[in-house]
C-alpha cells in the first residue's frame, strides 16, 4: 500500500515538472519571436525614414538660374539646364494667368529661392511672384516664364509662335522683350529643290530601259 502511494506521488511529480518545463520553452520562445521581430521592424523604419529623407526637395534644387544663349532666332532666355523659357501674351501683369491644363503643357519656372542671373541676364528684371496655388513664378521684366512640355532637350523650342489657350508664346530676349522670329527649318527647300531633278533623272535614265526590257510592260 505504501509502495503505491510512493510510486503515485512520484508519477505526479514528474507531471508536474513536465508541465513547468513546457511553460518556460513556450514562454522562451515567445520571447525569442519578440525579440527576433525588433531587429526587422527597426529595420524597416530606418529604410522608410531614409526614403522619406531622400525623397525631399534639397535647397539647391530650389534655385533657379536664368541664362543667355545664342540661338537661330537671337540671344534667348534659357534656364541653368539650357531648357528653352517662354513668355505667355495673355499675361498682361506679372500675375500668371496660365494655371490647370495650361500649366501642364506649359509648366511654370518655379523657384523657393531668389533666382539667380548668368551672363547676359539683367539682374534687375529677375524677380519672382506667387501663383494662384501659392507657388513662386520666376518672372523677367514683369513676364511669368515658361517652359515647354514640347521641347524635350536643351536648345529646343517647339512652342515658338504656337498659339494656345487664347494666346501666343514667345520666347523672349535679354531686354526682356518676345522675339517673334520663328527658326528656319532644318533642310532648305533650294537644297532640296537643287537634288531632285538630277535624282529624278539618273531614277529615269537607269531604272527605264532594264525595266521595260525585263518586264516588257513599260511605265
Amino acid at each position: 500500500m505504501r509502495s503505491s502511494i510512493s510510486t503515485a506521488a512520484a508519477v505526479a511529480a514528474a507531471g508536474l515538472v513536465a508541465v513547468a518545463v513546457s511553460g518556460c520553452s513556450s514562454s522562451a520562445g515567445s520571447k525569442s519571436q519578440s525579440t527576433g521581430a525588433g531587429p526587422s521592424q527597426s529595420a524597416s523604419m530606418s529604410a522608410s525614414s531614409s526614403m522619406s529623407a531622400s525623397s525631399s526637395p534639397s535647397s539647391a534644387a530650389a534655385i533657379r538660374t536664368v541664362m543667355v544663349k545664342d540661338t537661330p532666332v537671337g540671344k534667348i532666355l534659357v534656364t541653368g539646364k539650357g531648357r528653352t523659357l517662354y513668355l505667355f501674351e495673355a499675361d498682361k501683369t506679372s500675375k500668371s494667368t496660365c494655371s490647370g491644363a495650361c500649366a501642364k503643357a506649359w509648366p511654370p519656372l518655379l523657384a523657393k529661392m531668389k533666382p539667380t542671373s548668368g551672363t547676359g541676364v539683367q539682374t534687375k528684371l529677375l524677380n519672382t511672384s506667387t501663383r494662384s496655388t501659392g507657388g513662386k513664378q520666376v518672372t523677367y521684366k514683369g513676364h511669368p516664364l515658361y517652359t515647354y512640355q514640347g521641347d524635350h532637350k536643351p536648345g529646343e523650342m517647339n512652342g515658338q509662335g504656337l498659339t494656345q489657350f487664347g494666346a501666343k508664346w514667345y520666347v523672349l530676349g535679354p531686354d526682356g522683350k518676345a522675339v517673334t522670329a520663328m527658326p528656319k527649318a532644318s533642310s532648305s527647300p533650294s537644297s532640296s529643290a537643287s537634288s531632285s531633278p538630277s535624282s529624278s533623272a539618273s531614277a529615269s535614265s537607269s531604272a527605264s530601259p532594264s525595266s521595260s526590257s525585263s518586264s516588257g510592260t513599260g511605265y
